[in-house]
């Protein structure tokens, strides 16, 4: 695909969701963070079920810890490996209040230092609660960048070099959010809405798919 294609295609998403955000609730820093560290192999509306209850109760470090792991549990059992989870969670609040005064560190580095925090984590903390041009590339971005063509990479981090590249600065800031939820609602795995796709024109996937007349 060239760069004027690229160019039309985000133009198109600019324009149909001028302020794209997380599907993910929160309110602070912090609650980001909690949010996608529980969201990894869950959906984002378990995620916000859960939270909608755990936040009125922790939502800063400190009040995490006074919960304990089993106190979290309670409030995340509703959610794909919520074991692990709520270790994770004790085990980052821990690090925040100890190392970081309890504050969300704007730094790669201090937060891929956080249990269960990874580049993925960190790239949605650092664009999302702090503005900065990152790209957290999931399975949705993974499939959108390679089936369109847009920007094809072998894994999650070719993929992810290959948007910085590419991707023009005016839109690096947005364009996870239009890449995640094109392909949480067009161009979704099994079946791509393509008859309803803004940027069918555009896209250089070869097997498109249409309802039948």
């Amino acid at each position: 695909m060239n760069n004027q294609k690229r160019v039309q295609i985000l133009e198109r998403l600019r324009a149909n969701n001028p302020h794209p955000e997380t599907e993910l609730h929160w309110s602070n820093p912090f609650e980001l963070l909690i949010a996608v560290l529980l969201s990894a192999q869950a959906t984002d509306v378990s995620v916000n079920k859960a939270t909608a209850r755990l936040y009125p109760v922790a939502n800063t470090p400190e009040a995490m810890l006074a919960l304990g792991v089993e106190g979290v549990k309670e409030y995340i059992k509703t959610i794909g490996l919520f074991n692990s989870k709520a270790e994770n969670v004790i085990k980052t609040c821990r690090i925040l209040v100890e190392k970081h005064g309890g504050e969300i560190p704007e730094n790669r580095e201090a937060l891929e230092a956080l249990p269960g925090v990874g580049r993925k984590t960190a790239n949605v903390v650092l664009n999302t609660a702090f503005g900065w041009p990152t790209i957290a590339v999931d399975t949705h971005i993974f499939r959108v960048s390679n089936r369109t063509k847009f920007a094809m990479g072998k894994n999650v981090d070719e993929v992810e070099q290959k948007l910085l590249k590419v991707v023009p600065k005016e839109f690096k800031v947005d364009v996870h959010h239009w890449l995640i939820l094109h392909g949480r609602y067009t161009c979704v795995a099994r079946k791509p809405r393509c008859g309803s796709c803004m940027i069918e024109d555009l896209c250089e996937f070869k097997d498109k798919v249409y309802p039948a007349e």
